[in-house]
C-alpha cells in the first residue's frame, strides 16, 4: 500500500448530524477510517452508535454535514456501496434461517472455499441449516460472508453481541488480519470495549450523539477506567 493510499480516507464525517423523523440522534459527527485500519466506536447504549452507522453505509440521509463513503460525496444505496466495495454485517445476523450455510455464501456470491480460508471451522456446518449453527458459527458465517468478498471498507456493527468473550476474541483478530492483511478499512461499534482496544488502531467515544474523545487505542486504554466512568456507564438519550 502506497502513502498516498493510506492518507486517503475510504470513509469520512465532517459535521455531520442524522436521526429519525426529523429527530436529531447525532451531532455534529466528524471521523474518519482509512484503508488498512481499525477504527471502534465506542459509547453507552442510546449513544448514537448505530444512527452514525447507518448513516455512513447510506440508510439514513445526513441532516447536516457530509458523509462521504468510498468517494461517494452524494448520497448512495447500500446496494451501490456494496459495488464499490463495502461490506456490512448489522447487530441482527442477516442470513436465511431455513438455508443451509452453503446456500446462504452461494446467494450472496460467495464461494465455500474463500469462506473457509477465513474459518476453517465452518467446512463441516457447510450443509447443516443456518438456523441449526450457535450464535457464534453464525456469526463467523456471516463475517467470513462479508470478508469473503474482499471489500476495501468493513462496517460491523455489534460484531460480538451475546457472544462468549472466547468467540469475540477469533472474530475480532480476523477483523485484525483483513486489515493488516489486505488493507480492508474498518468501522467496529462494540461493546467488548477491552477486547476491541486490543485490535483497534484508533477510537471514537460518543455520548448523547456526540463524539466527545478521540484518540488512538493506547491512549483510551490508558485511561479507560475514567473513560467508562465518565461516558460508557448509564448513558442514555
Amino acid at each position: 500500500m502506497t502513502t498516498t493510499e493510506q492518507r486517503t480516507n475510504i470513509l469520512e464525517f465532517k459535521g455531520v448530524s442524522a436521526g429519525y423523523g426529523g429527530v436529531t440522534v447525532c451531532r455534529d459527527v466528524n471521523l474518519t477510517v482509512r484503508p488498512g485500519e481499525v477504527v471502534a466506536l465506542i459509547g453507552a447504549n442510546g449513544a448514537g452508535k448505530t444512527t452514525t452507522m447507518r448513516t455512513a453505509v447510506g440508510e439514513l440521509t445526513p441532516i447536516s454535514g457530509q458523509a462521504r463513503a468510498l468517494g461517494q460525496t452524494r448520497r448512495a444505496s447500500l446496494p451501490q456501496l456494496a459495488k464499490r466495495g463495502l461490506s456490512y454485517v448489522t447487530e441482527e445476523r442477516s442470513m436465511i434461517m431455513t438455508l443451509t450455510a452453503a446456500e446462504n455464501l452461494r446467494l450472496a456470491g460467495v464461494s465455500a472455499d474463500a469462506a473457509c480460508v477465513i474459518f476453517p471451522d465452518l467446512r463441516p456446518l457447510l450443509r447443516r441449516q443456518a438456523g441449526l449453527l450457535s450464535g457464534g458459527e453464525q456469526q463467523m458465517l456471516t463475517l467470513a460472508r462479508a470478508l469473503a468478498r474482499k471489500p476495501r471498507l468493513l462496517l460491523a456493527d455489534e460484531l460480538s453481541l451475546g457472544l462468549a468473550p472466547q468467540i469475540v476474541s477469533r472474530l475480532l483478530a480476523v477483523v485484525r488480519s483483513a486489515a493488516t492483511s489486505d488493507g480492508v478499512g474498518v468501522l467496529l461499534v462494540e461493546q467488548h470495549v477491552r477486547q476491541v482496544l486490543e485490535v483497534a488502531d484508533r477510537v471514537y467515544v460518543m455520548r448523547r450523539g456526540r463524539v466527545i474523545r478521540e484518540g488512538t487505542a493506547t491512549e483510551i486504554a490508558a485511561d479507560l477506567e475514567s473513560v467508562q466512568r465518565a461516558y460508557l456507564m448509564g448513558d442514555s438519550d
